[in-house]
Parts: C-alpha cells; sequence; structure tokens
C-alpha cells in the first residue's frame, strides 16, 4: 500500500479563518505563518522585535503569488505578562479567532529572569503560554471548531517539573530545565483539553514538535551547540519541513483534541507529519493539575469554564 505524505499542498482552504501564532519571525513559526497565510487565513503574528517582524512580513508577502497575503503584527513579549495582556486585548478585538498557535520559545539560556522575575525558559517557555491561551480563550471559544497547538519538543523526555524550585533559585541546569519546559507544553496542553472536553467547548487543543530543525533557537545554547552545529547541519531538516507537524496539528480536519505530531523519520528527527507519542511523564493528571494551578497564581490569569 502507498503511502501519502502530509505536505504544505495538503493544507485545507484556511479563507476566512484568523490564526494568531507567536514567535513568526522566524524559524518555524514564519513557515507556519508564511503557509496558512498563503491558503488563505488572515495570520496576526506575535512578535517583540517590531523590525524583525516587519521584514518576515515583507519576506511573506514577496514569497506569494499574489503577493496579497493578511499578514498582521502583535507586539509581544512573552517575558513580560503586561505585554502579553496587551497583545491578548488586540486579539481579542478580532471578529473571531480560529487557531493559537504558541510557537515561540527560548532553548537553554544562560540563567536570566523575565520582567515578572521568572526564571526565562519557564516564564517563557510556558508562563507566558499559558497565560495568552488563558486571556483569549473565551474568543476561541466562541470561534466554532477553534484550535489550540502548542510546540513543544523531543526535549520533553529529560524534563520532569520541579514543584520545589520552579523559578530555578536553588539551582539552574539549563538543559533540564529546558526539558522542563517543553514536558509543561505537554501537561498544559493535556490538561487544558481535558478540561475543554468537560465544559463541552468544541475548541481543540492538539500539541507538535518539530523533530531536529535548522532555525535559531539554539543560538544562545551554549558552546556543546556552537561545536556540534556543523554535524547538526547534515541531518537537520529546513525550517519549512519542521513546521508541517504544526500545520498539520493546526488544520487537518482528522486531527483530535489531545493528540501529539511530530516527524515520521528516526528517533522522530526528520520527516512528514504523523501522530505520535510523548512520553508517561506528560500524561501524569496529578502533575498536570498541579501544574494549572501553580501557574494560574503565578501568572493572575484564571480560566473559566
Amino acid at each position: 500500500m502507498s503511502k501519502t505524505n502530509w505536505t504544505e499542498e495538503t493544507i485545507p482552504d484556511q479563507t476566512g479563518k484568523t490564526v494568531f501564532i507567536t514567535g513568526a519571525n522566524t524559524g518555524i513559526g514564519y513557515e507556519a505563518a508564511r503557509a496558512l497565510a498563503q491558503h488563505g487565513a488572515r495570520v496576526l503574528i506575535g512578535c517583540r522585535n517590531a523590525d524583525k517582524a516587519a521584514a518576515a512580513v515583507e519576506r511573506m508577502r514577496a514569497s506569494s503569488e499574489t503577493n496579497e497575503v493578511d499578514v498582521t503584527v502583535v507586539p509581544l513579549d512573552l517575558a513580560d505578562l503586561s505585554s502579553v495582556r496587551a497583545a491578548a486585548d488586540i486579539v481579542n478585538g478580532e471578529d473571531r479567532l480560529d487557531l493559537l498557535i504558541n510557537n515561540a520559545g527560548v532553548m537553554a539560556l544562560p540563567k536570566r529572569t523575565t520582567a515578572d522575575g521568572f526564571e526565562m525558559q519557564f516564564g517563557t517557555n510556558h508562563l507566558g503560554h499559558f497565560a495568552l491561551t488563558g486571556l483569549l480563550i473565551e474568543r476561541l471559544n466562541a470561534t466554532p471548531d477553534a484550535r489550540v497547538v502548542s510546540v513543544s519538543s523531543q526535549g520533553h523526555r529529560m524534563g520532569r517539573i520541579d514543584f520545589d524550585d520552579l523559578n530555578a533559585e536553588r539551582r539552574y541546569h539549563r538543559w533540564p530545565r529546558y526539558g522542563m519546559t517543553k514536558v509543561a507544553n505537554l501537561l498544559f496542553i493535556y490538561e487544558l483539553q481535558r478540561r475543554l472536553t468537560a465544559a463541552g467547548n468544541t475548541t481543540i487543543a492538539v500539541a507538535c514538535h518539530p523533530g531536529g530543525s535548522n532555525t535559531e533557537l539554539a543560538r544562545d545554547a551554549g558552546a556543546m551547540m556552537t561545536f556540534s552545529q556543523p554535524v547538526a547541519n547534515l541531518v537537520m531538516q529546513s525550517a519549512a519541513m519542521g513546521a508541517l507537524p504544526t500545520l498539520r496539528a493546526a488544520t487537518d480536519p482528522a486531527v483530535t483534541g489531545g493528540q501529539y505530531y511530530g516527524p515520521d523519520g528516526l528517533s522522530q528527527m526528520r520527516g512528514y507529519p504523523v501522530k505520535v507519542h510523548s512520553n508517561a511523564y506528560s500524561h501524569r493528571l496529578d502533575v498536570a493539575v498541579r501544574l494549572w494551578l501553580e501557574s494560574e497564581q503565578l501568572t493572575g490569569v484564571e480560566y473559566l469554564d
């Protein structure tokens, strides 16, 4: 039996839909935003650097056959909850919100803190997106069959939530911390789906990961990535290929809530997007509920049924 690969050309027509995607000025976020815009969606891109965002919009328009893609920049710094709230106010002004893609992230940074005093990786990769989704959930639920898609990573497999040191005040190891934030993305999506189902909403929550993709994400990840980059470039796939799991999770009519998509190749490092499985820890209900409650307290954003 022949296998049909899911590609960018498989994306259904997105005309009439409104999308908000974070971190879309480069990498897989850019490629996902470009593809959705080229398939007819109104795309809002949340970016913290206005110049880079404007340049990304121009690239999207230049890559379109008609130059008529509908892309708008929304200022957003996920490491600043006041910025998250301001961005949510703008997006909530839209008539509808069919799709929220929580894409932006940082990886294995030297220890830093957000504007609100959170450890940067946890504050950006998890808390910022937790707050943003909560502030947009009513607009999503008011739009029939809306979706929330969060981008995780194979790095989730090394992650555990350190509830005794969420802010890394006692110890900080950049790679385990990154893994913690990526498993947090999955715990969040699975718990969000449980809550959406319990409330009878048609919105679904889906996760994905890009495999090994050649993007700028590792620019602050230290000497290990610097020395290994030449080898990594030989095995990593393009950002456009890395964006396909995001795009499938976001648009495939067959997708259901609580699923997880990644590449179909060896060790899920590269290939075409298929449904995959995350580790057992990411499915632990006790951890997910505790993380949810802690996140509400830290961000001040509570989700209403």
